[in-house]
């Protein structure tokens, strides 16, 4: 980094501890910045202290992904390598130990990892070959090694290389195949691996065919199929699944009949999802006004967020939610208790606002109670 850089980070780091202004204004390429929660080091910014603004991660800026869960968070830099940070009693961190790191540790030595997704206490990652690996906490068999045993280091799933994608929930995985098949396994107490019973899986079992992606939340499942249509399965309770009802469902159910949903994102309780034509929609808990929609009520269908329709992507945490634009500008919204929307305050919205004035993000993630992105 340029020592320019140093000084710009030092600074803001300085106006974030005093509350002020979002560094986002300094930030510099392939940055990561975060905010919330950091009890366990999970900001990465080498203390255990919250912030209310967001702040650098580390020192880096060789960034190009990020992911966040309960309270540690992992990153895929440019050169393909793999750091986490955060808590590690479970060895969720995957660097061999169960020491909790305030500053990003990197992940073995392998330069071939393509995607990361971090859970309530493990983490699961695809390489560039094709190849799924899984480490941490694994009592529900969530690692999918067919044991209950944890794991402190990467272990690969299978021997097979045809994995695109991977999400971790709280206790359970899922991933989908080149062939457009979706595996789960883990938990499986409210359905959520759609298997049709509530039988645990340690090893990953199929889900029909023609999946595009999928995300795990706490303890349900949504996924796009080829088609553009929206599904979701698993616990109910607060209309996450976005069907109308709150009744958990053991198999996938089509939410509404559009054709055109492009992404979507589980959390504990609330889903939030775009559409081809740029609008974003949510659903589920709402109570600190995580659904963006200018109110406090669950809701039990999609509804759209606001009117814009320039949303690009968008990632769930427990309470909160973060989206980026096509512009490349940084929102949040929902519980803002811990600094988790990066605002330099501890209020809650009920609607998107911007965090900074920067442009140029292109990858955000929401954890339980903090919040990471990534300015490209």
């Amino acid at each position: 980094m340029k020592r320019f850089a140093v000084v710009l980070s030092v600074w803001a780091m300085g106006l974030a501890l005093l509350g002020g202004v979002s560094p986002a204004s300094a930030s510099v390429a392939n940055t990561a910045y975060a905010s919330g929660y950091n009890f366990n080091g999970q900001v990465g910014d080498s203390t255990t202290t919250n912030r209310l603004s967001q702040v650098q991660v580390g020192s880096s800026t060789a960034w190009a992904s990020v992911a966040a869960g309960n309270l540690h968070t992992a990153g895929i830099k440019t050169d393909g390598t793999l750091w986490t940070w955060g808590y590690n009693a479970l060895g969720q961190l995957g660097d061999g130990t169960t020491t909790n790191r305030s500053t990003p540790v990197r992940v073995g030595a392998d330069s071939n990892w393509a995607s990361v997704a971090v859970g309530n206490y493990h983490t699961v990652a695809v390489k560039t070959d094709g190849t799924l690996w899984t480490w941490g906490y694994n009592a529900s068999g969530q690692l999918g090694d067919g044991t209950t045993a944890g794991e402190l280091t990467p272990m690969q799933v299978g021997t097979a290389k045809t994995w695109v994608s991977a999400s971790a929930g709280d206790f359970h995985t899922v991933g989908v195949k080149t062939d457009g098949t979706l595996w789960a396994w883990g938990a499986n107490n409210a359905g959520q691996l759609g298997d049709g019973s509530t039988t645990n899986r340690l090893t990953p079992a199929q889900v029909g065919t023609g999946w595009s992606s999928a995300s795990a939340g706490r303890s349900y499942t949504v996924g796009i199929k080829t088609a553009g249509t929206l599904w979701a399965w698993g616990s109910n309770t607060h209309g996450e699944l976005g069907n109308g009802t709150t009744a958990n469902q053991s198999t996938p159910v089509q939410i509404g009949t559009d054709t055109t949903w492009t992404t979507v994102a589980a959390g504990d309780y609330h889903t939030v999802g775009t559409k081809t034509g740029g609008t974003l929609w949510a659903w589920g808990s709402n109570s600190y006004g995580q659904l963006g929609d200018g109110s406090t009520a669950n809701r039990l269908t999609p509804g759209q967020v606001g009117t814009d329709a320039d949303w690009a992507s968008v990632a769930v945490g427990m309470y909160h939610t973060v989206g980026i634009k096509t512009d490349g500008t940084l929102w949040a919204w929902g519980s803002n208790s811990y600094g988790q929307l990066g605002d330099g305050t501890t209020t809650s919205r009920s609607t998107p606002g911007q965090v900074g004035t920067d442009t140029g993000w292109t990858s955000a993630a929401a954890g339980n109670l903090h919040t990471v992105a990534v300015r490209s």
